[in-house]
């Protein structure tokens, strides 16, 4: 005996990119309105292998990726500089 129901098919996030890319309306993949955010820009760093070693520490901890770690503390120390920058002003 099979049970009555079906599960839906959800395309994968590259698939409805290559969907937009062929021209196809993906509305019905988003359910609410939202901004259009900038591609993401891939830049490389140098890191001494201490400060690596304290990454994946501080990452293990949080129980995230090192390349959270590093976005999450690099915007803390911006928005402090900016803070810092208005209190000045």
């Amino acid at each position: 005996m099979t049970v009555g129901y079906t599960i839906a098919y959800r395309p994968t996030a590259d698939e409805i990119a290559d969907m937009a890319d062929n021209g196809r309306d993906i509305s019905e993949f988003f359910t609410s309105q939202g901004t259009m955010k900038q591609p993401l820009t891939r830049v490389n760093g140098d890191f001494t292998p201490e400060m690596l070693q304290e990454l994946d520490q501080l990452a293990a901890e949080l129980r995230v990726s090192r390349q959270s770690t590093i976005d999450s503390r690099l915007r803390q120390t911006l928005d402090q500089h900016l803070l810092a920058k208005r209190h000045k002003e």
